[in-house]
């Protein structure tokens, strides 16, 4: 096991996405030297990270032989474009939702990453949310035994049309489904895998819209479970994010987690009070006994980091450890998406 090496890392933009959910892990981990940025006009980046390169171009920095993995968080028609070019150029990739466009891009990219010995990961990082974390450890415990019925959200309120082309002009990869169904869907088949069916409704509600603003999402699986995903551009008052009913008892939890906030605010990872939720976030778990007592039991959110993520990507790198989301986890998620909206 090789754990003295040190990756060189390239980010290619620093709005929102790298300023929060990349920079500030890669610069923590000890494995990565967070060396260089893409800024094409505002050079803010040495702000933050005093030693950074920060490189006019994607290309430019690309031709960086000293970067080994390149962080592609560019506009989400771009990923391909940009995903293929860095393996190209001999670069592992840490991809952002959504991966591609298509299926067909999908397995174009793993076909070059194989032939070029690179390899690619998915930055799916709502698997190492707090509120997943707490979701996922009250499955396993079985206290609610044998689940029926799982409904997951994920909503905003923005009714008038966001400045951003990309998520809002009819391009590829671009509405409400591309945006936050990697999210939800990827959580999905991290907990239960492929789906035996699934059906998928598509909405455009708000004024002028030209993408869809609402989905909804019901997966069949095993053992007669649903579950259902949905997230709308229109709620004004989100409700839990997290809903589970099983023969033994249901889980409530709202969905909290407080890393992107706490980042956005300038927290560093190091705090102790980075990634802890508020006790007025806990979940409800209540159960039932054979005798029909009820009984209800808060349980507190797990600490939310996305440090693992990163790690998990070093491993893969330097050990070739297998890397929690897999292409085939990848695969059928975008199949999901591709997928005609049922009549």
């Amino acid at each position: 096991m090789n754990s003295n090496k040190i990756i060189n890392a390239g980010v290619l933009a620093y709005g929102m996405s790298g300023k929060v959910f990349h920079a500030p892990f890669l610069d923590a981990h000890p494995g990565f030297n967070l060396k260089a940025i893409v800024e094409r006009s505002k050079k803010i980046a040495v702000n933050d990270y005093p030693n950074i390169l920060s490189y006019n171009s994607v290309d430019e920095l690309l031709a960086d032989d000293e970067i080994e993995l390149v962080v592609i968080n560019t506009p989400n028609n771009l990923h391909y474009e940009h995903a293929k070019a860095a393996l190209n150029n001999h670069k592992h990739i840490l991809v952002e939702k959504p991966f591609t466009a298509t299926t067909m891009q999908a397995k174009e990219l793993f076909e070059l990453a194989d032939s070029v010995g690179k390899q690619i990961f998915f930055y799916q990082n709502r698997r190492w949310d707090s509120d997943f974390t707490s979701v996922r450890n009250v499955i396993q415990s079985g206290k609610l035994g044998k689940l029926v019925e799982m409904h997951m959200r994920y909503d905003r309120y923005r009714k008038v049309i966001g400045p951003k082309a990309f998520k809002e002009n009819p391009i590829e990869a671009s509405g409400l489904l591309y945006d936050l169904g990697p999210h939800l869907l990827d959580q999905v088949i991290g907990l239960f895998g492929k789906p035996l069916s699934y059906h998928k409704i598509l909405g455009k509600n708000r004024a002028g819209t030209l993408v869809d603003d609402y989905f909804s999402i019901q997966l069949s699986y095993p053992d007669s479970l649903n579950v259902f995903v949905t997230s709308s551009m229109l709620v004004v008052n989100p409700q839990a994010g997290f809903v589970l009913h099983g023969m033994n008892g249901s889980f409530i939890k709202h969905r909290t987690d407080i890393q992107e906030e706490q980042l956005l605010a300038g927290m560093k990872l190091s705090d102790p009070a980075y990634g802890i939720e508020s006790e007025s976030k806990d979940g409800v778990l209540t159960t039932i006994d054979a005798d029909g007592n009820k009984t209800e039991e808060t349980i507190p959110s797990e600490r939310g980091s996305y440090l693992p993520l990163f790690e998990a990507v070093y491993q893969g790198i330097v050990n070739n450890e297998p890397y929690p989301v897999t292409r085939e986890d990848v695969i059928t998620q975008m199949e999901i998406i591709e997928s005609p909206v049922t009549a």
